[in-house]
């Protein structure tokens, strides 16, 4: 009762007493409430950080190439993909589904090459694929771009006179396109579409084509052409046909002039060594 007695004479500031033998909890002075609870509102406004949504490889290798060689490769196995002596250019290239000519900046980008063993995630979309390698550039070379949009001369891929000459195939199973040969190529497809074919023949001219046939499906073909004079005016040599005229005779598709909107893309930074794997 002693103690009951004190607390009441001292007062609810004295904290330090003691009632039936507890601690007594302090009270909180009106000057500090208002402190904590402009703390607690400090920290709930602040924005939550951004989860990166971007696609990714699940873990990825970087190693310079010194070979000299002009040789590269590209080994997509399951769950993989591996470049081999890849320019920084060309990856620039693949990771924006780009031709040559489409993008720019700085030469040496041409010249340093390197080996990539890239892991994909199990849950892998394959459209995903060439987000991933952007997303390894942009990571570990700081990657930074914009794009700028050019009329320039090109052709529009189209059905010729006669009709087109192929049927289409089932899409089940492997796909893909080969180059084959120096002054002679031979391009052998597999379950090609006519996209695909375009690209193919756009990297060959190193202008743009565009898919205006009209067709969806897909086919399995061999284009054999002299790699000579690969323009419009290019003549058979040998008994084997320019690109204009396989393409015409053994497809029944020809290349029509015109200008075409060309994406550039526009490499802002890059650097010449990526960071550490």
């Amino acid at each position: 009762m002693r103690s009951l007695g004190i607390l009441a004479e001292n007062g609810p500031e004295k904290s330090s007493q003691r009632v039936g033998g507890l601690n007594r909890p302090k009270v909180l002075q009106p000057a500090c409430l208002a402190i904590l609870a402009a703390l607690v509102a400090l920290v709930s406004a602040q924005p939550a950080r951004p989860q990166d949504t971007r696609a990714a490889y699940e873990v990825a290798s970087i190693k310079p190439n010194n070979s000299g060689s002009g040789g590269s490769s590209t080994d997509g196995s399951k769950g993989q993909i591996v470049f081999i002596n890849q320019s920084l250019k060309r990856l620039i290239e693949r990771a924006y589904s780009a031709m040559p000519f489409q993008v720019t900046g700085p030469s040496w980008m041409a010249d340093l090459r390197f080996d990539i063993t890239a892991k994909y995630p199990p849950d892998m979309n394959k459209d995903d694929r060439p987000i991933m390698l952007r997303t390894l550039l942009e990571d570990r070379f700081k990657l930074a771009v914009h794009h700028e949009t050019k009329d320039m001369p090109g052709y529009a891929l189209v059905v010729a006179k006669g009709g087109f000459k192929l049927k289409p195939v089932e899409k089940t199973g492997s796909s893909g396109t080969s180059n084959n040969g120096g002054r002679v190529r031979t391009l052998t497809a597999t379950k090609c579409s006519m996209v695909d074919l375009a690209d193919d023949v756009a990297r060959s001219l190193g202008q743009m084509v565009v898919d205006r046939t009209g067709l969806e499906g897909v086919y399995d073909f061999e284009l054999r052409f002299i790699n000579d004079d690969l323009s419009s005016n290019a003549s058979d040599v040998d008994g084997v046909p320019s690109l204009f005229t396989a393409l015409r005779d053994t497809l029944g598709l020809r290349l029509q002039p015109e200008k075409v909107p060309v994406d550039i893309i526009v490499v802002d930074h890059l650097e010449r060594v990526p960071t550490d794997n």
